[in-house]
């Protein structure tokens, strides 16, 4: 499965952008403001222009695991009940730790991770909830029959 974030509407402090699986739209990403890190730059340089819980990921393509459960919403009953827990988090993410993907609403839930949702109100998503089960459904479905799971962020 070949998952694509296009960052499309930058501001000041937060990235809109469209999340496609398999070349397909999906719905809308939040993330933290874009600092126009690369995953080919330098630790250092990205250490030095990340601001923590305000940083959008480095660009670029990182493999996804949907097997490890995540300490802050294993204990949310909405996500254990769901999901076990078990967040799509991104693997390898140079300077940064504990990424994953799920619902939100504002920059203020991102710390760093992709929300999912619809892009219906001014730097804001709607409709997180739906959409994130949708899209992990999907994820899920392909992990189960043992597909590479990727990200690419552009």
């Amino acid at each position: 499965m070949k998952i694509k974030v296009e960052r499309r509407w930058p501001k000041a402090t937060y990235t809109i952008g469209r999340f496609y699986i398999d070349g397909l739209l999906y719905c809308n990403t939040l993330e933290d403001a874009d600092r126009g890190l690369k995953q080919t730059d330098a630790l250092t340089y990205i250490k030095a222009r990340k601001v923590a819980g305000e940083t959008a990921i480095p660009k670029g393509t990182y493999g996804v695991a949907m097997n490890v459960t995540s300490p802050k919403y294993a204990g949310v009953a909405w996500y254990w009940n769901f999901c076990r827990g078990k967040m799509p988090r991104l693997i390898s993410v140079p300077g940064f730790d504990g990424i994953l993907i799920h619902p939100g609403n504002t920059a203020l839930d991102t710390k760093g991770c992709i929300l999912v949702g619809k892009n219906t109100k001014v730097g804001k998503l709607t409709d997180s909830t739906a959409c994130f089960k949708e899209v992990y459904k999907l994820m899920k479905a392909a992990a189960d029959r043992g597909e590479e799971i990727t990200i690419e962020i552009v």
